[in-house]
């Protein structure tokens, strides 16, 4: 019981005080609290603090992060896994759950103040963006499949895997796995080096790909005027000031605000309930997303400005969670080498591909990040993406990107797999 309940606290309290820390520290605030959030989770996973599971464990696991309480119990009585083992499964349990509520209550919340008319100019470069990306993501599949796969096992349902978690993320990387009948040691392997270069990648987008894809791409402001260099500043230290949100007046607006983010949450989760399990996710995000855009239409909800800090503080702590449960030293065990160039090359020589197209294209930096963040890492990851860039404009944009490769990215990585068979 103590580890759930330090758990939770640890991941409400750190939140606030990492932005404490941003509020009073000059380089902390240039940073960003959403990056420091990241590392913090990063560094909590990998120092020895948090226990690991078993090799047994592991194995039984598969494709999941955790089991249910009856089944672990079980094999706990029949020797199978250990008390550690029961000890990964409830901090496992604590940090998925933590994630599946925070996401969905965020996405309403950040969107209630956005300006879906200014969205609507950024269309057209956020679906060029798709396009580029998917481009990139076939290109580097194929290429890598020719360079790595004599050496992979089951390597042409690999490149189907990869394509599948680079449109829509992990619930098309299981979907994939499961519809090819994918070996569990190959599909465990692919997914954790796609967490651990993932996490790697992750980190460079939220710290200084701005910067560098600024050498060669076009900044978001000077291709999407008419907005002024004093807006766009202004707006980018607004994102990470939360100094005014603690008013009567304000928390009045934010519990405002949550009651109706709840109500839209409650409403994509009944109607998730009513589609096959595969498609749940896709559900939700497409419900909530469209609900909470819906709703900003109204200028009493419009005006909620203090909700998109909320929204950005279960950013914060959706950072803190996801990241602790990377484990990094499993980049020290690896046992089948080519599998991991070929997670490598398709993460990183996609990337390479998009800027490079991008720049023939003329799309800017931010919206060729949050296009790489959105297929990568699916829609959650936008937001917090969005906070490290200090634009919030995009955050649309990368919504609706990562919402349609979760709509077609099975189907992609399926019908890869079987051209490539």
């Amino acid at each position: 019981m103590w580890i759930t309940v330090s758990l939770i606290l640890f991941y409400i309290f750190t939140p606030l005080l990492l932005i404490y820390l941003c509020q009073t520290i000059k380089f902390l605030d240039r940073v960003g609290a959403v990056v420091l959030a990241y590392f913090v989770g990063l560094l909590i996973g990998n120092i020895g603090i948090l226990p690991v599971p078993g090799h047994k464990f592991r194995e039984l696991l598969a494709e999941r992060t955790f089991m249910a309480k009856d089944e672990i119990m079980k094999l706990f009585h029949a020797g199978t896994v250990t008390d550690t083992d029961l000890v990964v499964n409830q901090i496992a349990t604590i940090q998925d759950t933590i994630i599946t509520i925070v996401i969905p209550l965020a996405i309403p919340l950040l969107l209630f103040s956005m300006d879906l008319k200014k969205w609507l100019k950024l269309a057209k470069g956020a679906l060029l963006s798709l396009l580029l990306a998917m481009v990139s993501l076939l290109v580097s599949i194929f290429s890598g499949y020719y360079i790595f796969a004599a050496e992979i096992t089951q390597s042409w349902k690999v490149a189907g895997m990869l394509t599948g978690v680079y449109t829509g993320g992990t619930p098309n990387l299981a979907a994939i796995g499961t519809a090819l009948d994918v070996r569990p040691d190959i599909f465990i392997l692919t997914h954790t080096y796609d967490l651990i270069i993932g996490a790697v990648a992750l980190l460079f987008l939220m710290t200084v790909a701005q910067r560098i894809f600024h050498i060669f791409l076009p900044r978001f402001r000077d291709i999407h005027r008419p907005r002024s260099y004093v807006s766009m500043a202004t707006e980018s230290s607004y994102m990470e000031d939360y100094r005014n949100i603690m008013t009567r007046k304000e928390m009045s607006k934010l519990l405002k605000a949550l009651v109706l983010s709840i109500i839209i949450f409650a409403v994509g989760g009944g109607l998730s309930l009513l589609v096959p399990k595969s498609a749940q996710t896709v559900t939700v995000i497409l419900t909530i997303t469209t609900l909470g855009l819906l709703a900003s239409l109204f200028k009493p909800v419009n005006k909620l400005t203090s909700s998109f800090h909320l929204g950005m503080y279960l950013i914060l702590i959706f950072s803190l969670a996801v990241s602790s449960m990377a484990n990094l030293s499993e980049m020290f065990q690896i046992k089948f080498l080519q599998l991991f160039f070929y997670v490598f090359y398709v993460v990183f020589g996609s990337m390479l591909i998009h800027v490079g197209l991008s720049r023939l294209f003329k799309v800017d930096a931010d919206t060729t990040i949050i296009a790489i963040t959105a297929l990568t890492y699916s829609p959650p990851f936008v937001p917090a993406v969005a906070g490290a860039l200090k634009n919030k404009e995009i955050i649309i944009s990368g919504l609706t990107i990562g919402i349609l490769g979760y709509a077609f990215g099975t189907y992609m990585g399926i019908f890869i797999a079987t051209i490539l068979k």
